[in-house]
Formats: structure tokens, C-alpha cells, sequence
């Protein structure tokens, strides 16, 4: 049925003739290069409320209207072609949410906002068909619509005869994608909705996996599906995408009113607006500050937008990692942090791949049964925050996946022939328990966590949480959770509440980029080399270049809590006493009480890799007596060691240690062989 739109061209003309005739011009100048015409349906609401409702309600004869208003103006192109561009609408109220999207919203215009998790090839659909028959050699072209039927008689000899000439036919890009809710919008715990995108002509290949995006297009159904040979009147949903707006959502895009920033403003004059937003996070855990503190500082982050020569960016986020014995709240920090953070997904060991964390590659159902790559939980966070729990139970092969992926904030996949690199701009936050169950006192805690030493370097801050008996201390935490059980914990009035804390970080992510003063350099070069200085006398390395970034990020992280645009010497103070805190814990070689970045870095301490070192020798020694006798004598062994300076009762032990190792045997008494050898 045809449908009049005369009077619908007649208000495009005047609109195109008017508001958007330099617009129209720009684009004439970039024709074929540039082929959409973009309109912002808020200044067509203003020309013509009735026009931008109907746009709505029956985009395709409003969308028709507009591409017919066009041709009619009759504008030249340069290069002699015919000027058609795509219509397109942005700024649509995207209010909806794809899980909201239903019956009555089909073939109507809709907008919602997203994220894109899988994208596949482009394909190639007809737009113009070109038949020729084979009897008459009569030639004739149709313009392929949606509900286009092939032609089967000839129109010229009305004989069956006719044959499609793929060559000669014009055609139109065509990707499809499949997109899925953002994850600040799902509440309840509830599963994302997803929906499949089909996207044409210069809007292929504009989205990729991670991209946060807002879609405007229109909602079609899929022809139904066949079951069992029965035809079942049940039919699946796609977007026909008009547009296409990127989105750049993490903190930043939380609305901030007026009144908000000035609430915001007046609160960051506080002189313990520090201690205000420390107690803030995990309100519900006892204790745990300096915890608290370095979380609190993960959600403002460092300054962004740095980069170093040559245009590597440098990472803003901070990594953290919680490691302690059972039953201390890990799990309770992570939550509340994924509550806090808008943009946020928790996963949990064992429960997690390497493909679901980075990238996955997966049969392609949107195109041609080939190949596609999902994004994974990092590159939907990205911009936001992870929290991964039982860190120590994700598989090696998994946690291999991370190591990019934390330090240049990249991912870079080749799978099932696809070499592609995505964006991870992540701050992590990780959890794990010690290697056996509980930390022994007695040894070096970096001994004893099961996470490769090249990651746990990759972290800013690890945290060992231990259960120490103290019973003043217990007795207090005991009275705080059974006071809260019986509804009478005491209220602090002086924190703030989850909404005003989330704005107060949103409003300092945006709107404060702290600069490093001289004060704040002075004193972290200080501290950096004194370290170093002390660490050359005792033989060991304290710490490394990537810990000072780290030491950077974190005084700026608290230059941004306070909105100060400058980093000064209380920052850089703070930042260094929190990463004091961490050394004193983790990064000291109980033998030597020294600090000892080694611990960390490649998992054992310099009197660890004294040792080793001793009882190389030693082997070596026993090797050299085998060379000349059948057995190695004990005590000319130990005799020998004097000569690299291992006493008698360190060779000893060593020689000891080896036997009940099963590194040597005992031949006869004193009187030792090598195994295997």
C-alpha cells in the first residue's frame, strides 16, 4: 500500500533548507567519502514535534521522507555521482534497556545504551539485482527491498528462463554484532540482555568488542525458526542500527548536578575528608585501614592521559592484591568495591578461564560459521574495575593471560587464525589465600603465595591479611559483628553514604588531572634511592623502577580524593608510608630482617638465593670427588667447602638436607653418591 509523503518532504525540505543546509554542504564536499547525514533529533523536535514522533512510531516512512526530500533539492556532486546519503538520527532519549525492549516496540525506532561483545566478518548483501534470460537475452535490474521476491518469468518473453548476474549487480556492506546491557545497569544480579545488531554500509567495522556504545535503529524480527520439520510461529529479534554514538562510560559519566558539585566542593575543604572516605569503603568490616586505604585509592586512580616518549601511554589504574587466611573479609572488600564502582564485574576462581577473563574465540553464529573473538569480564570492565576472588585457583595457563593485560592495559589475541588487540583499561583488585591454607609466622610470607612472582610484580600493593590472636583486639571485632547482627551497630554519622561517595570519586575522576610538584618529586627520589643506597650494602635489591610508577600513582590517587590539582608532600607521604606498610609486611627477608623487593619479585629472598647458591657448591664439590673416585668422602667435602667460605656446620646441614631430599644417597657410611649420576 503506498503511503503519502508529500507533506512529509515538503517539512524536510524546509528543515534541510534551513537548519541543516551548511551541514548538507560539509557533507556534499566529502561525498562519497563521508555518506550519512547526521540529525540530532532534539533540533527536529524543535522544528516539528509531530514530525520527530512519527519518526518513532514509523521510522521507515519518516526515514523514507527524509532520503526523498534530499534527491528532490537536487544537489551536485563533484565527481558526477548521483548524491544519496544515509539518513541517520542521533541523541535520541536512550532511557530504554535492552531487557525492556518487546512486542510493542517492533519496527519502531528505539535507542538504548551498551556494550559490544562480539563482532563478526563483513558479508556483502544485494541492493541491486541484475537478471538476464536465457532465451531472449533480456536484461533487467530490481532494487532488492526487505520484502523483495526474485523475479521469475521474464518480463519481456514471459518465459521461466531468467538467471541472476552476480557480476553485474550492486551491492552493500553488511556486519552483524551482538551487543549486551551495560553492567552499571543490571541490578538485582540478574543476567545481562543481549541483542544481535545489524549494521550497513559506512557503519561496518565502527564497533569492536569492549566498545561502550549507544545504538539507535530500528527493532525487526528474524523470519521464524524451524523445528522438527514443523514450522513454529516463534520468531527472534534484531536491530536494524541506524546509528551508532561511542560512549566513554566509567565514573565519569555518573550525572553530577549542581547542587552535587557544590555539596562535593564543600566536602573536599574538610581537613579529614581522608579519614572520611577511608571509612566509607566496607563501612561493615572492622579494622583493615591501611586495606581501606589503598581501595580508596584504587577507585580515585592516577592521573591519566600521561604518556612517555615515543607515545606509550603510561597505566593510571592501581592493582591491588589481598592475600590472607580464611574467613577475613577478602570476599567482603571485592563486593564492596563492585558495589561502589559503576562499572564493575566480580568473578571467582575457579570459575573463570583465561578467555572469559581476556578474550574468547568462538564459532561464529552471526555470520558464515567461521570464526569470531568475544571480549572477555577485563575488556568489559574496562574503564571500571575488576574484582577477581580466589585468585590463587585460576590456572596457570589462565593467569598467563593477565601479565599484558595489567601492565599495558592490552590484550593481544591470535586464535583460530584472528590476530586482533583490545583495550584493558582495568583496575584490578584480587583476592587469594596462602599457599597452605594459613600463613606461617615463622617463614617468608612471599614463600608462601601460590601466584607466579612475575604477576604478583605486576600489583601495586599486596596486602597479606592475617588472623593474629590478640584477645583485646578479638574481643572488640567479636562485639562489632554480633552487635550488627542484633541491629544495634552504632551508626557513624560522618561517612559517606554509597550514591554520595560514588559522586564525590565520578567528580574528581573528571574534573581533577593532579600535576607532580617538585616538593612530591623531591621526596619520592628520596626515598626511592635511599633505599636503594641501603639495599647495595646488604646485597639485596629493595626495590624497582615499576614500584616508583607505583608510588607516583598513589599520590596522585590521593591528590584527586583531596581535588587538588597538585601533588604535594602530604601526598607523597602518604603514598610512601602505605608502601612502607607493604615492605614491612611482605617484602622483608625474615633471616636479615632487610628489605628485600626479591621476595616479590622473583619469589625467593637473597638468604634463600644464598642457599641455593651454597648448595650448588657443595653438589659441584661432590662432583669433582666423583670425577677421580667412586664415592665422595664426606668430610673432605665438607674440608673443601672452607675454601668458598661455608663453614663446617652450614656444609653440614646442607649435606643433610640433600640426603633426606633424595639429591644424594649414602653408599656406605660417610660416603656419599650423587642420584642419577
Amino acid at each position: 500500500m503506498e503511503v503519502d509523503l508529500s507533506a512529509q518532504i515538503t517539512k524536510f525540505q524546509e528543515f534541510f533548507n534551513t537548519t541543516y543546509r551548511q551541514k548538507i554542504y560539509d557533507l556534499l564536499n566529502r561525498y562519497p567519502g563521508q555518506k550519512s547525514l547526521y540529525i540530532d533529533y532534539a533540533s527536529l523536535e524543535k522544528l516539528d514535534p509531530e514530525l520527530a514522533d512519527a519518526l518513532i512510531k514509523e521510522p521507515d516512512i519518516v526515514i523514507e521522507a527524509a532520503k526523498e526530500a534530499i534527491l528532490q533539492l537536487d544537489f551536485k556532486v563533484p565527481v558526477g555521482a548521483r548524491f544519496e546519503p544515509n539518513i541517520r538520527f542521533e541523541n535520541l532519549p536512550a532511557e530504554e534497556m535492552i531487557q525492556n525492549i518487546g512486542s510493542r516496540n517492533i519496527n519502531e525506532f528505539v535507542s538504548f545504551k551498551c556494550v559490544v561483545t562480539k563482532r563478526a566478518e563483513i558479508m556483502h548483501r544485494v541492493k541491486v539485482a541484475v537478471y538476464k534470460c536465457d532465451l531472449c537475452d533480456n536484461v533487467s535490474k530490481y532494487f532488492v527491498s526487505k520484502n523483495f521476491t526474485q523475479p521469475k518469468k521474464c518480463g519481456s518473453c514471459g518465459k521461466i528462463s531468467l538467471k541472476i548476474m552476480e557480476d553485474e549487480g550492486t551491492y552493500l556492506d553488511i556486519q552483524r554484532a551482538e551487543v549486551q546491557e551495560l553492567l552499571e545497569r543490571v541490578k538485582g544480579g540478574a543476567p545481562a540482555a543481549h541483542i544481535e545488531l545489524l549494521l550497513e554500509d559506512d557503519l561496518v567495522n565502527k564497533v569492536a568488542p569492549g566498545d561502550n556504545i549507544t545504538i539507535t535503529g530500528i527493532l525487526r524480527l528474524k523470519p521464524p525458526m524451524k523445528m522438527r520439520q514443523k514450522q513454529e510461529f516463534i520468531f527472534s529479534r534484531y536491530i536494524e542500527v541506524n546509528s551508532v554514538t561511542s560512549l566513554r562510560r566509567d565514573f565519569e559519566e555518573i550525572e553530577i548536578t549542581k547542587e552535587d558539585e557544590q555539596q562535593i566542593l564543600e566536602l573536599s575543604k574538610d581537613p579529614n575528608i581522608t579519614d572520611i572516605v577511608i571509612r566509607s569503603i566496607a563501612p561493615s568490616i572492622y579494622g583493615h585501614t591501611e586495606v581501606k586505604k589503598a581501595i580508596a585509592l584504587q577507585l580515585f586512580g592516577g592521573t591519566r592521559g600521561k604518556e612517555m616518549k615515543g607515545g606509550a601511554p603510561i597505566r593510571d589504574d592501581v592493582h591491588i592484591l589481598l592475600i590472607g587466611d580464611p574467613g577475613i573479609a577478602k570476599s567482603r572488600f571485592l563486593q564492596s568495591v563492585s558495589e561502589i564502582a559503576p562499572k564493575s564485574i566480580y568473578v571467582s576462581g575457579k570459575s573463570v578461564s583465561g578467555a572469559g577473563l581476556t578474550v574468547a574465540a568462538e564459532r561464529d553464529e552471526l555470520g558464515d560459521g567461521g570464526w569470531t573473538l568475544k571480549a572477555g569480564a577485563l575488556v568489559l570492565a574496562s574503564g571500571g574495575s575488576a574484582q577477581v576472588d580466589e585468585f590463587d585457583k585460576i590456572d596457570e595457563e589462565d593467569r598467563a593471560s593477565l601479565h599484558e593485560a595489567m601492565e599495558t592495559q592490552t590484550i593481544s589475541v591470535a586464535k583460530a587464525g584472528i590476530v586482533a588487540k583490545f583495550r584493558t583499561k582495568t583496575a584490578i583488585l584480587a583476592a587469594a589465600n596462602p599457599k597452605y591454607g594459613r600463613f606461617d609466622q615463622t617463614k617468608n610470607l612471599g614463600d608462601q603465595f601460590d601466584v607466579p612472582p612475575t604477576l604478583l610484580s605486576r600489583f601495586d600493593l599486596i596486602f597479606p591479611i592475617v588472623d593474629v590472636l590478640d584477645e583485646e583486639k578479638d574481643a572488640k571485632l567479636a562485639s562489632h559483628i554480633l552487635a550488627t547482627h542484633r541491629n544495634e551497630a552504632e551508626e557513624e554519622t560522618d561517612i559517606f553514604g554509597k550514591e554520595l561517595l560514588r559522586k564525590y570519586i565520578s567528580y574528581a575522576r573528571r574534573s581533577v588531572f593532579p600535576k607532580l610538584s617538585m616538593e612530591a618529586s623531591d621526596k619520592i627520589k628520596e626515598f626511592y634511592v635511599d633505599l636503594r643506597r641501603k639495599s647495595r650494602d646488604v646485597g639485596s635489591v629493595a626495590i624497582t623502577p615499576r614500584y616508583l610508577e607505583g608510588l607516583v600513582r598513589l599520590a596522585e590517587a590521593h591528590a584527586k580524593l583531596r581535588l587538588s590539582s597538585d601533588v604535594d608532600g602530604e601526598d607523597a607521604d602518604i603514598a610512601i608510608a602505605l608502601f612502607n606498610y607493604v615492605m614491612s609486611q611482605i617484602m622483608t627477608d625474615k633471616e636479615t630482617g632487610a628489605f628485600d623487593v626479591d621476595v616479590v619479585a622473583t619469589g625467593r629472598s637473597k638468604s634463600d638465593r644464598e642457599k641455593l647458591q651454597r648448595a650448588d657448591t657443595i653438589l659441584e664439590i661432590i662432583r669433582e670427588h666423583l670425577r677421580k673416585n667412586d664415592t665422595a668422602d664426606v668430610e673432605e667435602v665438607i674440608s673443601d667447602a672452607k675454601s668458598y667460605g661455608i663453614d663446617d656446620a652450614t656444609a653440614k646441614k646442607i649435606i643433610s638436607e640433600m640426603l633426606r631430599k633424595g639429591v644424594i644417597y649414602e653408599k656406605e657410611y660417610g660416603h656419599v653418591r650423587i642420584v642419577g649420576e
